[in-house]
């Protein structure tokens, strides 16, 4: 099992974002949780932190898991379009979760064990059109030629952009902070580049008394937090935009020599393979 001093140097290799540092504390994930769910636990509710260090992303840290109330509690930040395969990686999360809660040696006992009942959420505030509210099942994932699946996992993605579930960010004001703080940002990159935008928008949210003590003592870490992340989801789009591209032109040129549409997808896909 992994100690607590291989934890903290494998965290050191990866990067809180904003919002694993705003609400990765269990004072601010008890009052999320509250909020998200529509419960009313008390501020002295126990609640342990379990968070993986590198189970879903590279380089950067969007989520933040909980028990509570014998709840397992796994929530994602998304500031990019919603990942469609996130109930299938919430699966592979969970396994490691549970791996990591319970003792190996206790999975070859004959009396069965107990765990806690898992909840998936993904909180939503990229920049494309998103419903309030959506559910993501991994039975969608299945080809079902053989009936009904035995297995089910559901994810429920809330949007938190500003002005979306006001009643649910009403009842956080760490979650309605974030969410002005965010939008101010996204304001401010209209006129201005990404570092100014995010010290503005600090400065602004800090002088109407929004996260003002959060913003007050971590300032310049949101700055370089914001910075990297925000960089990062743009090099990844326009590594994926030129992709896109780059795959359109061979199709187009392997169609000019002569080729049928089904041929041409063949030859890119046997290149795909052999790459």
């Amino acid at each position: 099992m992994q100690t607590n001093a291989d934890e903290t140097a494998t965290n050191r290799k990866y990067k809180n974002s904003v919002f694993t540092k705003l609400f990765g504390t269990p004072e601010k994930a008890l009052e999320l949780y509250n909020a998200i769910s529509g419960r009313n636990y008390p501020e002295n509710t126990k609640i342990k932190i379990v968070t993986l260090s590198d189970a879903l992303y590279m380089e950067q840290l969007n989520d933040i898991s909980f028990v509570i109330d014998d709840r397992l509690v796994v929530l994602i930040e998304h500031q990019s379009s919603i990942n469609e395969n996130m109930p299938l990686r919430m699966l592979i999360y969970i396994g490691r979760e549970y791996e990591r809660l319970t003792n190996r040696r206790d999975l070859y006992k004959e009396h069965k064990i107990k765990i806690p009942s898992p909840e998936f959420v993904v909180l939503y505030n990229g920049e494309k059109e998103m419903a309030d509210f959506t559910e993501m099942r991994l039975s969608d994932f299945f080809e079902l030629g053989q009936g009904v699946p035995n297995l089910e996992l559901v994810v429920k993605a809330y949007n938190i952009n500003k002005g979306k579930n006001a009643e649910m960010a009403a009842k956080s004001s760490a979650l309605s902070g974030y969410e002005e703080f965010i939008a101010a940002v996204r304001e401010n990159q209209q006129t201005m580049s990404l570092k100014d935008a995010v010290r503005v928008a600090i400065n602004s949210c800090v002088g109407r008394n929004i996260l003002v003590e959060f913003l007050t003592e971590h300032g310049s870490e949101v700055e370089n937090m914001v910075f990297h992340e925000w960089n990062m989801q743009e090099a990844l789009e326009v590594r994926f935009e030129e992709g896109v591209a780059t795959g359109v032109n061979k199709l187009l040129a392997l169609l000019e020599s002569g080729m049928s549409l089904t041929e041409a997808k063949e030859a890119l896909n046997l290149k795909k393979d052999s790459d």
